[in-house]
């Protein structure tokens, strides 16, 4: 071998070793993997883009699952619906500004809403944002989220991408659940550090639910006033299902024998067919109660605040409230008996306080029970209907079939008429089985929580929608074509908003602000993505259609025909929804 040739042996050797010799890197992208995969999250819900895309490749070759959307505002309350139904905070990813802007509203509302959700951005760099020197999408994201979530942290170095993220997930699950907005700079993710030092900076969140029982004295004081009541109630609202104490929370209504009321996504904690169910008895029971245990229930506009004629005379009733946030209690009205803790913890110590004989009277029970059957009987011949075009009673009715037929799907619904009259007809059998619009009320919620139903769940899904809640989300049936998932959706189609009998009162041209293009076929769109539209035009078709999507489990999408003229102007909350008292409009 000649010299010079030894020498460019000896100096590839040497290359070699110091490869070898040379301390493994990882960097800000990895380590925002590594600390979301080490505290159990594995599902993002996200919207691609700058500065993000290859976190998300990255993400996806790491093994977890990376459902791409087609507006942020979906993939948000994907997120958010996800935290709901596994207590783990649902994570959105989204670009700067505009994309973040655009999740913003899904985070207010899971605030708003106590699901627990981190919204993580990608932002501009600080030094250009902070002297306002127009870097590319250049936001002041930290400030503009904090007013509207629970916290929001921003990490500028790699060796705090483990404790940042730990904070952002201790923050969303402890106490009452809500939103989290973390915001990464562009430059954090290409930061490089030693991969071992990388490995020791991250943070498994430890105990950030921890138990919080309620004092004796409070128990006792709830206790003797349950004992003390004629008229007993019990209201549970989404906080109760959100607990998954289910368990815990059927034995204290089977023991205490106290009739029950459940919040819209409270339903099915217990049967909505229970014999100590009250739904079908609502107006009495909230009327004529003497004691109220509120469970994981707000007295909200949902309830009316506690006061005014649907709690009947003023003064009539006690309540007895259990929260884990101190300062819900008195929020509308006097609350006689706070018991502030984890409604699991609450509710194991109420359940072992009754023990020994807690009874209602036996003529209020027969008062309830007598007022159910009577609305029910009153309501069945209306959802028996076989009219075409439908109106939402005999469609209602079709849809109620299908549930009891099938209590482990999962029911998504959003409307005004659609979400209304969907909320007393459609019995549920199962806890969070129901994911609804919920404290705002807002539309727009429903293909992206049909979406994170069927992830989270591998359940089948039916996401009945009005035709204008619909079109707030409706480019998502792409996304479930996509990622082939077992959804099928129904649209109440009745041309418009409420109705779609509107006019313009001008005569002109354009039509009324209310209504849609009439005769819509929605199913059209579905069958664009290659899922399976189906047009029904009364209750025994859907009621078919709807079995065969499910057995099938392909993404279906079915244009209900109802009636233009069937619906109720802004439904039960209509009161809501001011109107001139000097000009009557048409409607």
């Amino acid at each position: 071998m000649s010299t010079a040739a030894a020498t460019i042996t000896k100096n590839q050797a040497t290359e070699a070793s110091v490869v070898e010799d040379a301390p493994a890197l990882t960097d800000g992208f990895q380590l925002v993997i590594d600390a979301l995969k080490l505290n159990d999250i594995n599902n993002l819900y996200v919207v691609p883009g700058i500065p993000i895309s290859d976190l998300l490749r990255m993400a996806q070759a790491e093994g977890m699952r990376v459902v791409s959307f087609r507006h942020e505002q979906n993939a948000g309350n994907a997120a958010a619906i996800a935290g709901f139904m596994t207590k783990k905070p649902g994570v959105c990813m989204t670009v700067s500004a505009p994309g973040f802007l655009n999740g913003l509203t899904a985070l207010a509302n899971a605030t708003t809403n106590c699901f627990p959700m981190i919204l993580i951005s990608g932002s501009s760099e600080r030094e250009v944002v902070d002297l306002q020197q127009g870097d590319y999408e250049e936001m002041d994201q930290l400030a503009i989220a904090k007013p509207l979530c629970k916290a929001a942290f921003r990490i500028l170095h790699a060796q705090d991408i483990g404790i940042g993220v730990a904070r952002a997930i201790r923050a969303a699950v402890s106490g009452r659940p809500g939103g989290v907005y973390l915001d990464l700079p562009a430059k954090l993710f290409s930061q490089v550090m030693d991969a071992a030092e990388g490995a020791k900076s991250l943070v498994k969140v430890v105990d950030p639910t921890p138990a919080q029982y309620p004092s004796a004295e409070a128990v006792n004081r709830a206790l003797d006033l349950l004992k003390g009541a004629k008229r007993p109630l019990v209201i549970f609202g989404k906080g109760a299902a959100y607990a998954q104490a289910d368990g815990t929370i059927r034995s204290f209504v089977e023991k205490s024998g106290i009739p029950f009321l459940q919040m819209s996504m409270a339903k099915g904690l217990l049967p909505d067919t229970h014999p100590q169910s009250a739904g079908a008895a609502r107006s009495l029971v909230l009327q004529e109660a003497d004691v109220v245990m509120l469970v994981g229930a707000r007295l909200n506009w949902l309830l009316s605040h506690g006061k005014g004629k649907t709690w009947g005379k003023p003064g009539s009733k006690k309540f007895i409230q259990v929260d884990i946030e101190p300062r819900e209690m008195d929020s509308n009205v006097e609350i006689h008996a706070p018991l502030v803790g984890d409604i699991a913890s609450v509710m194991e110590v109420m359940l072992k306080g009754i023990d020994g004989g807690l009874t209602p009277p036996t003529d209020w029970m027969a008062t309830v029970a007598a007022k159910r059957e009577q609305n029910v009987a009153k309501m069945a011949p209306k959802l028996m209907s076989n009219a075409s075009p439908m109106n939402f009673h005999g469609a209602l009715g079709a849809l109620r079939r299908i549930i009891k037929e099938r209590p482990d799907a999962l029911l998504v619904n959003e409307g005004a008429n659609t979400l209304d009259l969907a909320r007393g007809i459609i019995d549920m059998y199962e806890p969070r089985k129901r994911l609804d619009v919920g404290t705002w009320g807002v539309m727009g919620v429903g293909m992206g929580y049909a979406v994170a139903a069927a992830v989270e769940s591998g359940k089948p899904v039916l996401a009945v929608e009005g035709d204008s809640a619909f079109g707030f989300s409706g480019m998502e049936v792409e996304t479930i074509c996509r990622y082939n998932l077992p959804v099928c959706i129904v649209i109440f189609n009745n041309n418009g908003i409420y109705r779609g009998t509107d006019v313009n009162p001008t005569g002109g041209n354009d039509p009324s602000p209310m209504v849609f293009v009439p005769g819509s076929r929605y199913d059209k769109m579905m069958e664009a993505f290659g899922g399976v539209g189906v047009h029904v035009t009364n209750p025994d078709e859907l009621y078919r259609a709807v079995n065969e999507a499910m057995d099938s489990g392909r993404p279906t999408l079915i244009n209900a025909v109802i009636d233009p003229a069937a619906g109720t102007e802004s439904g039960n909350i209509g009161s809501l929804n001011p109107t001139s008292s000097v000009r009557k409009m048409p409607s």
